[in-house]
């Protein structure tokens, strides 16, 4: 692993730990004596995302965070929350087993999860991905919101 403050090519392992995106490993460099943190990751091959105009392109997981990071700004959401959000996503689309899935398939999860996890983050997602284009279509969705979080079954 080379250094990300000088450059030396072989940096020392000072401890490795399991965590839930991969494992975790404090280094240090012998010639700068900086330490740091790198999170190594199984590369997992994921489908092809199949857009609404027929393109097809790789699936991204800074794309994914992007947009889940702009619904949630502002939200008292954590990082971690996010991440392990885009992980539930990822390992969806990727035990599909299929070679190609559509851009709405990882939508409508995207949108389960945030409905779980943030109302506010929910409807602002909602808004541009359900395409609701009016007040009216924003108000029935969250009287929808309400009316099921007040329900025996609901969340709250």
């Amino acid at each position: 692993m080379k250094c990300p403050y000088c450059g030396f090519r072989r940096t020392k392992v000072l401890s490795t730990d399991p965590d839930a995106r991969g494992i975790r490993r404090r280094r240090e460099c012998p010639q700068c004596q900086q330490r740091f943190t790198t999170l190594e990751r199984a590369v997992l091959t994921t489908p092809l995302v199949i857009k609404r105009d027929g393109r097809r392109e790789e699936f991204s997981r800074e794309k994914l965070l992007a947009g889940v990071r702009i619904a949630c700004a502002r939200r008292p959401i954590s990082a971690d929350d996010l991440e392990r959000l885009a992980d539930r996503v990822e390992d969806y689309i990727r035990q599909t087993g299929k070679t190609e899935v559509p851009s709405k398939m990882i939508g409508d999860r995207v949108i389960a999860e945030l409905r779980e996890l943030d109302p506010v983050s929910y409807i602002r997602y909602a808004i541009v991905y359900l395409g609701l284009e009016d007040l009216e279509a924003v108000r029935a969705e969250i009287n929808r919101l309400l009316e099921e979080s007040q329900t025996p079954t609901g969340r709250k």
